[in-house]
């Protein structure tokens, strides 16, 4: 329901459906389970040409001129800039080219164990095909690259368009304090986009969130940002998250006094 009032569209994947060519396939490579999952997008024939964009994405500016590139257009990876990311890339959607992805990656697998793999092996051509179909950084940005790359960032960090929170820890892991409305500092991402990405969150999210919502979801609906000193709560998941990567609100929840008074009530 929430995802329908916020999007046009809603196609649910499901990888167990014993009807879907992708699940009969799942019985010889069960390995490849999620990874089938992003593949699925080939399957929206309803439109011309698509952007795919990964969950832990938060584009910041317009980039609808990257409807004007071909397939397969993306961005280099930092890691080995011969291969694309695959979090960010223009795509046309095809039943067929959905059966080839499908296919191919029964019968090679993927190097990475991810999606990544699969769909650099079966566009192969990319690194050495026209340079127009290796997109700019500016859409599909490192997160922790102010940290990395500072000089770079301060000179064209402006221009970025989409960002991605690479890695294990997402900006929905991260400590937030909703007393000051603000992300505790401390992560590997850029706090500049962590806090756009919480903002956008609290404003347009959060609020429709429900205590009936499953997982870290419904924890977070329990927030409720109010003045500084005041008793809103913080997500118990999203601190759980900080402490144990070792982030602690020193001055805040986790202060050696509240510790202290707990000790008390025991």
């Amino acid at each position: 329901g929430l995802l329908r009032n916020a999007f046009d569209v809603v196609e649910i994947v499901d990888v167990l459906d014993s009807k879907d060519e992708a699940h009969l396939a799942l019985l010889t490579r069960p390995d490849l389970g999620i990874t089938f999952t992003k593949f699925h997008c080939w399957r929206l024939t309803q439109f011309q040409k698509c952007v795919f964009l990964d969950a832990d994405i938060i584009v910041i500016r317009n980039c609808d001129e990257l409807f004007e590139r071909e397939e397969l257009s993306a961005v280099p990876d930092v890691g080995w800039p011969d291969c694309f990311n695959s979090g960010v890339f223009v795509y046309k959607p095809s039943q067929e080219t959905f059966k080839a992805i499908l296919e191919f990656a029964l019968h090679n697998g993927s190097f990475d164990g991810g999606d990544q793999g699969v769909l650099n092996m079966f566009f192969k051509d990319w690194r050495t095909s026209d340079i127009s179909r290796h997109l700019s950084f500016i859409y599909n940005m490192n997160a922790n690259v102010s940290y990395t790359y500072q000089p770079a960032y301060k000179q064209f960090g402006k221009d970025v368009k989409i960002v991605h929170f690479l890695g294990a820890i997402k900006p929905w892991m991260e400590s937030y304090n909703s007393e000051t409305g603000r992300v505790q500092p401390g992560s590997p991402h850029s706090c500049e986009h962590l806090q756009m990405w919480w903002d956008i969150f609290m404003k347009h999210v959060q609020p429709n969130l429900t205590e009936e919502c499953k997982g870290i979801a419904g924890e977070l609906s329990k927030l409720h940002l109010g003045p500084c000193g005041s008793a809103s709560t913080e997500s118990s998941e999203s601190r759980r998250y900080a402490w144990e990567r070792g982030h602690v609100d020193y001055m805040g929840q986790d202060a050696f006094s509240n510790i202290e008074k707990n000790w008390k009530n025991l």
